[in-house]
């Protein structure tokens, strides 16, 4: 697996990729062992020659010129089955929209499994690309968020211009 440190204006960004597709995105300003949560067996050459389409579209997610990310994913190198059902229903919500953790449920088929469900949005390695930044709790306030409730309120703003 390919590591690569990311500058965006004042956060740092570890990207991992897989011959498969990005397999992470790091909390921002996070510490480079945070990709050790999702692959502890897995050794990583920083190498960021495999990346440039990933920060292209990031830069323009950012921005706000860019609504669907369109790189491959690799989820195959994480997660059980349930996280990844999960990973790929939160890929289906559209940009600029939400659902909650319940509507998530029922789309994996398991209407009654919020917090399993939850717990799976939680292990998202690919933060921002797999927009787990759009799900929020019933009442609709935003629930928890691996890169922090700033980041995650800050995403839905640019989502939502």
């Amino acid at each position: 697996m390919y590591l690569m440190n990311w500058v965006n204006g004042t956060e740092r960004y570890w990207l991992g990729m897989t011959s498969q597709g990005l397999s992470f995105v790091g909390s921002p300003n996070g510490i480079k062992s945070e990709i050790n949560e999702f692959y502890p067996e897995i050794e990583f050459e920083e190498n960021d020659r495999y990346f440039q389409s990933v920060i292209d579209e990031l830069r323009a997610y950012f921005a706000g010129d860019l609504q669907v990310f369109t790189g491959p994913i690799d989820f195959n190198s994480s997660g059980t089955k349930l996280q990844n059902e999960v990973w790929k229903q939160l890929q289906l919500i559209p940009y600029g929209e939400t659902k909650t953790y319940a509507e998530l449920a029922v789309a994996v088929g398991k209407p009654k499994a919020i917090r399993a469900v939850a717990t799976a949005i939680g292990r998202n390695p690919v933060l921002i690309v797999v927009p787990c930044h759009r799900v929020l709790r019933k009442d609709g306030s935003l629930g928890g968020y691996r890169g922090g409730i700033q980041i995650k309120e800050r995403l839905l703003k640019i989502e939502h211009k």
